[in-house]
């Protein structure tokens, strides 16, 4: 029965992605006509130059969020993982977390609002573009890599550093030579899952984003408005499949971590 429960839910996910994979494939004009296999539409999508610059954009601010969010996440994850109790850690841990529960729409409400208040109070930004866009990400996955940091920290034998500092060997070089090649897994898988999630947002973005920054997700998002179309099927699998590996990945390096 569990079996049975499990499989009718996977394929309640799965259905509609594997729809929409397949119909990426066929020649019709039409989005949901099967015309024959071909992949004439991952070509014309190849040729777009309007999709290749939001992709380009999504890539680097993907990358560039992703290694703000693993050095915050680091910061963040030390001081939950390290430091014993303070003066308001049960309210800076609910901050810290936030972002893992609220509803993206209220993450992107809040982000564009912070940029507005900061524009008129010391005019930035001037207006809002890819740096809006990668300091938002960096906010939203900054709370996933704290999150693996700090549960690799706890796990880690204290008696490693413990050593080390016995040895002679000051704080950082402790922290450089011995816990950060300990935690490097959870710091890749961090990123990995940071970068996961600015490429496929879409929410945020568009919060925070400007006319000329327009990434990918928000990009495919708008011309849905407009109607489906097989470059958008195309672009879905692509999408669909570089984030899967990404986040593949991510799991596989946080597993071994553990």
């Amino acid at each position: 029965m569990r079996r049975a429960l499990l499989t009718l839910g996977l394929l309640f996910l799965w259905a509609p992605v594997l729809l929409l994979a397949a119909y990426a494939f066929s020649d019709s004009r039409t989005p949901f006509e099967w015309g024959g296999f071909s992949l004439r539409w991952f070509g014309a999508l190849a040729r777009n130059e309007r999709i290749l610059e939001a992709a380009w954009l999504s890539l680097r601010v993907g990358m560039a969020a992703a290694s703000l969010a693993t050095l915050l996440g680091l910061a963040l994850g030390w001081v939950l993982a390290r430091h014993g109790p303070f003066v308001g850690r049960p309210v800076f841990g609910a901050l810290a977390g936030a972002p893992l529960v609220l509803p993206e729409v209220v993450t992107g409400l809040a982000l564009l609002l912070l940029f507005v208040g900061l524009q008129a109070l010391t005019g930035w930004p001037s207006q809002r573009g890819a740096v809006t866009v990668w300091l938002a990400h960096s906010a939203l996955g900054m709370a996933y890599v704290a999150v693996l940091v700090q549960a690799r920290l706890a796990a880690l034998d204290p008696r490693l550093e413990e050593a080390a500092a016995d040895l002679g060997a000051t704080s950082f070089v402790t922290f450089r030579t011995v816990t950060l090649p300990l935690i490097w897994p959870s710091l890749a898988a961090g990123w990995l899952l940071a970068f996961t999630l600015s490429l496929d947002d879409v929410v945020v973005a568009s919060f925070v984003s400007g006319p000329g920054a327009t990434t990918l997700p928000v990009y495919l998002f708008s011309q849905l408005r407009l109607g489906m179309t097989p470059e958008a099927n195309a672009l879905a699998v692509v999408l669909l499949g570089f984030a899967s590996l990404a986040g593949a990945v991510a799991w596989a390096i946080r597993g071994r971590a553990g």
